[in-house]
């Protein structure tokens, strides 16, 4: 049994960019944390912010950051509880100093915020650095970049907490490392004790995505039941010196944790069980053991761990150009054949009218969609929501997506109504490798 007088108590404050607010802030206040995490940051996130930080009056963070940081900051203070997370995305430090601006605000003075920079690597980016998917150069994207940024691993946020941070603000950070961070301060790790990296790794993973471990993603009514789906609680790790972990949550709070949401957890997003590779380690998930406890308590170990690649995983970000996206319903009987002939209207006028030449995507919502390529629908569907989508950097193609789904109202067929249309931006994301060693962090203090 670990020794319970050496626990670190570390909770998911967010999974994703949007995720839900009063479930952290229970957190903070019921939880006896040491540590919360709030992991906001996805490829098409962090695009989404580079372009963002060129518009006028732009900013490279998350937008939900002040709300956040206004509700936790005080509960943080109050509990002693240091706050880690990605919400810098493109832009940590201004991140940093609007975080120190809210802490003023809210009286807290005494924090100490740090930023830790040096993920972003697009003075790195040349036109011949090759990508992992697609198998060619940057150049022959054919593009503009906007950015690109390095996964960075614990290591460049430990330095912010073993000098006394009470908030960490940092860019792209992969997930895991977010949360193996406080543990390597806590517990003194080096970053070369493999083993101990990769069971914290393990904790990490299952904590990162929040609620998916604690039921949210695992409920399916009628196959896997999940109590108060509403009040689903975010989860709360108890981390050992070994790294083995007990995956928890809050008694009063809704969902559910025991060894099958914590499996489904394990092997998300998980390619090869056996090398999970990661900035700080690579790590062995396949002979991980799992003890349910009962209420809602879950101890994981056993992972294996050896030495990490000599390479950081970028995340190359391109603008995508004009993103078309056009609808329009038919409902009733032969719906899904009036929608069907509506589409086939649509690629001919696209084609033949207006010389459209990009890829474009039509969906029958309501008939299988999600699975078009697949060629099935269901015939009883008498409710379909036609679709029709383009990217492209010419703002006049995309336009003619929307004039033409809503010339439907008139042209035909029989009974299309409630057309919504809209061109956004859009960005394109892939994936490249650079060495280690050119990638160079650096942690920035700003006082509240």
């Amino acid at each position: 049994m670990p020794d319970q007088t050496d626990i670190l108590r570390i909770g998911t404050g967010a999974g994703f960019s949007s995720d839900r607010l009063d479930p952290a802030m229970e957190l903070v206040e019921h939880g006896s944390l040491d540590a919360i995490i709030f992991e906001c940051l996805g490829e098409r996130t962090l695009a989404f912010a580079h372009r963002d930080m060129q518009l006028a009056n732009g900013t490279g963070y998350n937008p939900l950051l002040v709300k956040r940081m206004n509700h936790l900051l005080p509960l943080c203070s109050h509990h002693n509880t240091c706050l880690i997370t990605n919400m810098g995305a493109a832009d940590p430090l201004a991140a940093a100093v609007r975080t120190s601006e809210i802490a003023a605000q809210c009286q807290l003075g005494h924090l100490n915020i740090a930023a830790v920079l040096g993920d972003d690597v697009t003075h790195l980016i040349t036109p011949d650095v090759e990508l992992i998917e697609p198998e060619c150069t940057v150049a022959q994207i054919g593009r503009p970049m906007i950015g690109a940024n390095a996964y960075l691993g614990s290591q460049s946020i430990t330095p912010a907490l073993t000098r006394g941070a009470d908030a960490v603000i940092t860019g792209r950070v992969a997930d895991p490392s977010l949360f193996l961070a406080p543990m390597q301060a806590h517990f003194g790790w080096t970053h070369h004790d493999w083993q101990q990296l990769a069971n914290g790794t393990v904790a990490g993973h299952l904590m990162e995505c929040a609620a998916q471990v604690t039921g949210g993603y695992f409920a399916d009514p009628g196959f896997k039941e999940v109590d108060e789906l509403a009040r689903v609680g975010f989860p709360i790790a108890e981390i050992s010196r070994d790294g083995s972990v007990v995956i928890t949550k809050l008694p009063t709070t809704g969902g559910r944790v025991d060894s099958q949401t914590v499996k489904e957890q394990l092997y998300y997003e998980v390619h090869d069980p056996s090398a999970y590779i990661t900035p700080d380690v690579i790590a062995d998930f396949s002979m991980v053991e799992l003890n349910d406890q009962g209420d809602n308590r879950v101890m994981v170990c056993g992972a294996k761990g050896r030495a990490r690649t000599e390479t950081l995983k970028v995340t190359v970000a391109f603008d995508g150009g004009h993103l078309a996206e056009a609808e329009v319903s038919y409902a009733g009987p032969g719906a899904l054949n009036r929608a069907q002939l509506a589409g086939e209207v649509i690629n001919q006028r696209l084609d033949k009218v207006h010389g459209s030449v990009n890829e474009r995507r039509i969906d029958l919502i309501g008939a299988a969609s999600l699975h078009a390529s697949a060629g099935k629908f269901s015939p009883d569907s008498k409710d379909i929501r036609l679709r029709c989508a383009l990217r492209t950097p010419d703002p006049e193609e995309a336009a003619n997506v929307l004039w033409e789904m809503e010339a439907l109202l008139c042209c035909g067929p029989a009974g299309g109504a409630g057309y919504r249309g809209h061109i956004t931006p859009s960005v394109l994301t892939y994936s490249a490798l650079l060495e280690r060693d050119r990638i160079k962090t650096t942690v920035e203090f700003i006082q509240a």
